[in-house]
């Protein structure tokens, strides 16, 4: 089902980033975030770049950030709020955007990530070194594939390393690069506009269509003349 306005679209692999839990000898977890960048870009995709606001209020101390997006029916703006913690290096900019952030969350911006199941990476694929008593690495990681289920839910996931290996791998496996260039064959060659074939399947790219709607997609496309318009 193709994404309503004003509906919150769900985060593309190249949109999360890979943090790291906490690391041992034995490994390390990774956690899923998003960044502010992708808070205003989803925003601006969602509500308009002039139909969304944010402020931000000291509060007992505290900085707490208000995102407002515009509401036509009710001829008003409305606004979610939550508060920002520090961080190490600059403390006013970290809590600014980390409040921000948080507010995002509110509005369901990568709220789907909360659903990501516990991400070990074994030391072995992870070359973690102890230095000074504390363990260490230079090892950088990256979502290169997601998919969630109807309940906006993470089913299936792909990590990978800076060498570019698979690192941590879950639910079902994503169509292949032989297969992404057959559906590209065809999308050519009928005229079917790629946006068209990922709305009808509700997902914002190839990587995420399950092996099924990877073949429902194939048959129609086969089936369509050169140069068709999807029906």
């Amino acid at each position: 089902m193709a994404k309503e306005k004003g509906e919150i679209r769900l985060l593309r692999a190249d949109e999360i980033e890979c943090r790291i839990g906490t690391m041992n000898e034995r490994g390390l977890s990774l956690l899923l975030f998003k960044d502010a960048r992708v808070d205003q870009k989803v925003l601006d995709e969602t509500f308009t770049p002039m139909g969304w606001k944010r402020s931000h209020q000291l509060i007992n101390g505290s900085l707490f950030c208000t995102v407002e997006v515009w509401d036509e029916s009710k001829g008003q703006w409305v606004g979610k709020q939550d508060v920002g913690t520090e961080s190490y290096s600059e403390k006013e900019k970290g809590a600014a955007s980390d409040s921000f952030k948080r507010a995002c969350f509110n509005w369901g911006i990568g709220r789907e990530l909360y659903t990501a199941p516990f991400i070990w990476i074994p030391s072995d694929v992870a070359e973690i070194q102890k230095k000074d008593g504390k363990y260490m690495t230079k090892e950088i990681f990256q979502v290169v594939w997601i998919s969630y289920n109807e309940n906006r839910e993470i089913n299936a996931l792909e990590i990978t390393n800076g060498k570019r290996q698979t690192v941590y791998a879950m639910g079902k496996k994503r169509i292949s690069q032989l297969e992404d260039h057959a559906i590209q064959r065809e999308l050519q060659r009928t005229g079917v506009a790629l946006e068209t074939v990922l709305a009808r399947y509700g997902v914002q790219s190839l990587e995420q269509l399950s092996p099924k709607q990877y073949q429902d997609a194939m048959k129609g496309l086969k089936r369509s003349s050169s140069k068709a318009v999807a029906g």
